[in-house]
């Protein structure tokens, strides 16, 4: 006697295209994402004496590491702008940037034991990451606001309605980091070594970042150079929208806007194709 055939109510499969995102299934896990920015959270500071006081102790300490070395020592231009608030917007910037990245280039393996034992969207985790940041960056950016009413009372500084983009350069670097991330790691599931290049790498494009620099202070040749590296136009667009000084030009932005783009669209489709398989290969 034939037994009647099983219908499931629900199936999981791998059948999406290569470039979607699925943000209605990623939005259908927004709790999960919420754990994961909280079990984030609590982990980065569990068993600390200062807790989340370090927010505030990582910025100022490397801050002044740059006044010194940079601007004493080196005796590198600021445009004009006071030193400290200067490295201080490039730190806040480069520190959320710089997260994003490292935490999202470790998406599979990091947590390769969890999405082996139960499904959910894989992009929820680099973008519980991204999110994470996103809190500590509030917290780090809410001491260059401090800062800046200060250096601005005194009238040192000088904003412009440019300010009003900051939500875009925000959400611009964490495009770029998630992007960017997500090409590091589906190529870190074969290619572990990638991991700890990265970490070199993102070190000294740093510098090729104008973190402690302006763009006006480079030569003509790598300030042409500099106008394709992503950063450069969120960098320069924010320090010209706070501080009033820099070499910064709408075009920068578009040019850093559309080379983001296409990274999250290559970032989208490698991470897409190797989440299918990676668990054979991690």
């Amino acid at each position: 006697m034939n037994e009647p055939q099983q219908k499931w109510t629900e199936t999981i499969g791998a059948d999406h295209s290569l470039f979607d995102l699925k943000l209605k299934e990623v939005w259908r896990y927004k709790d999960l994402i919420y754990m994961f920015v909280k079990r984030d959270f609590i982990s980065s500071f569990k068993q600390t004496i200062l807790g989340p006081i370090w927010f505030f102790i990582n910025p100022i300490l490397t801050t002044i590491v740059y006044l010194v070395v940079f601007g004493r020592i080196a005796n590198l231009p600021t445009d004009g702008a006071p030193p400290l608030l200067f490295y201080l917007a490039g730190v806040t910037l480069w520190n959320y940037f710089s997260s994003c990245l490292l935490g999202t280039s470790s998406t599979f393996v990091g947590n390769a034991t969890i999405f082996g034992k139960v499904y959910f969207p894989r992009l929820v985790t680099p973008l519980s990451i991204v999110i994470s940041n996103l809190m500590r960056f509030g917290v780090q950016f809410l001491l260059f606001i401090i800062a800046w009413i200060y250096y601005f009372s005194k009238g040192e500084v000088h904003a412009n309605l440019w300010i009003l983009a900051t939500p875009l350069l925000i959400i611009l670097m964490a495009l770029f980091a998630l992007g960017v991330g997500m090409i590091f790691s589906a190529l870190t599931t074969k290619y572990k070594d990638l991991s700890m290049l990265l970490g070199f790498g993102v070190s000294l494009y740093m510098y090729a970042t104008p973190v402690i620099y302006p763009t006006s202070a480079l030569p003509d040749f790598l300030k042409k150079i500099s106008f394709y590296n992503p950063l450069t136009g969120i960098f320069e667009c924010f320090k010209y929208a706070w501080l009033g000084v820099g070499d910064f030009s709408p075009l920068m932005l578009i040019i850093s806007t559309f080379i983001i783009l296409i990274l999250l669209i290559i970032g989208t489709f490698i991470f897409n194709k190797v989440e299918k398989t990676f668990m054979d290969t991690v």
